[in-house]
């Protein structure tokens, strides 16, 4: 398959499950990847805007809205997808996980059964 010398990102939560099961998932594909421990790596506007882009995502499909910090302090407002992207750069304890990206393209892995599909049509 071609996906074999493709080289992938992986935004990464370790204390998070699903993305814990997204590395395991492609080491034991024997894939390689990068790894980026992004609460401890922040991302910047143009940075998140490109994953973006290659998830086909707008900032609002990956918040993650049963966290508690959303529901307490952002839920009741009226944030635009520009207003969501500066607060996910912010607070990216709210940026659902794991994202795995190539040079080009990219998926929210969550489940993990998506980043399966994406290797597939890779």
């Amino acid at each position: 398959m071609g996906f074999c010398i493709m080289k992938f990102t992986v935004y990464h939560n370790p204390r998070c499950r699903k993305s814990r099961e997204v590395v395991q998932f492609l080491q034991e594909k024997g894939l390689s990847f990068d790894t980026v421990k992004y609460l401890e790596q922040s991302f910047d506007k143009n940075t998140l805007g490109e994953v973006l882009k290659k998830i086909d995502k707008k900032p609002s499909e990956i918040l993650r809205k049963n966290e508690v910090l959303w529901k307490k302090e952002y839920s009741s407002k009226d944030l635009s997808e520009y207003q969501i992207l500066q607060l996910l750069v912010k607070q990216p304890k709210l940026i659902e996980r794991p994202i795995v990206t190539t040079k080009e393209k990219g998926v929210l892995a969550r489940p993990i059964e998506k980043l399966m599909e994406f290797l597939n049509n890779e």
